[in-house]
């Protein structure tokens, strides 16, 4: 084998989701990096697959990453995997890639199974521009500024989420984004693989209702409609958002998701708010 690092994607649940390449390089590297030998050692049992193994990930990195690369200067194979997917994608790796290309050494990839990507072809969404954006922020007041931020991105986004915080993020996304439609794919290419499609709030109610959440969460959402928002939508908006925040966080809040005029907004949310829907103070 051609020595250099080799990005190597192996599979994000049925073990037979694994290219003839990546089987080959695997098993011909001198050494493979991956986050949890535990995990990867599954999949090599499977393969029979004796290639010696090294932690790498966000904990070790500073560490271990000095090792692989004096390793891949002097003329070896390292093949980097992560648990499951494509390595570097809500992974760690990224460093180790930079500082081996700055160092001269070979770069290049063996594609395969992502979580990301499988949702988005089966989510029956828009899949002709889309942002992947992976984990938003787990506290409440970042992640809705962030979903405000991501309000007018025109395209479909793409999400990761734990479970436990399945149903308050797709709140938050419904309250923020308006009646998008979306999909929810939970535990891909497993046994128990499911996708739900909806609208965000009538998912987040599914959610919030029992649906199951136990697994990998990947969340779709379609991209902003084209058209103006609606003083009515913006109405809507107002008041969801006015139910649980200030007059100027649910100014702002719906201001970026909508994209019209902040002054505007701010008007409107007076009327909702003298008109007794009441929302806690600045």
């Amino acid at each position: 084998m051609a020595a250099g690092l080799a990005l190597v994607a192996t599979p994000i649940g049925n073990l037979r989701d694994i290219t003839l390449r990546a089987l080959e390089i695997l098993a011909g590297a001198n050494l493979v990096a991956c986050e949890d030998t535990r995990v990867t050692r599954k999949l090599f049992d499977h393969y029979g697959i004796s290639t010696p193994l090294i932690a790498y990930h966000d904990h070790n990195a500073e560490s271990v990453r000095p090792k692989i690369l004096g390793r891949l200067v002097a003329g070896e194979t390292v093949a980097l995997v992560s648990d499951a997917g494509t390595p570097l994608i809500s992974d760690p790796g990224y460093q180790l890639v930079k500082e081996a290309i700055a160092a001269g050494v070979a770069v290049t990839a063996a594609p395969g199974a992502s979580s990301a990507l499988m949702a988005l072809t089966v989510a029956g969404l828009p899949t002709d521009r889309f942002f992947f954006e992976g984990f938003l922020p787990a506290r409440d007041a970042a992640r809705r500024t962030r979903i405000g931020e991501l309000a007018r991105i025109p395209a479909t986004l793409v999400l990761f989420e734990s479970g436990p915080r399945l149903a308050d993020t797709l709140a938050d996304l419904a309250a923020g984004l308006g009646a998008r439609e979306a999909a929810v794919g939970r535990e891909l290419t497993k046994l128990h693989e499911e996708v739900r499609r909806g609208s965000l709030s009538s998912l987040a109610a599914d959610y919030a209702g029992g649906a199951e959440t136990r697994g990998e969460m990947v969340i779709i959402v379609a991209p902003p409609a084209a058209e103006q928002t609606s003083v009515a939508d913006i109405d809507a908006l107002l008041a969801t958002a006015l139910a649980r925040t200030s007059v100027k966080e649910a100014v702002a809040e719906v201001a970026s998701a909508t994209g019209a005029p902040r002054r505007a907004v701010y008007s409107r949310a007076l009327e909702i708010a003298k008109g007794g829907k009441h929302a806690p103070s600045d």
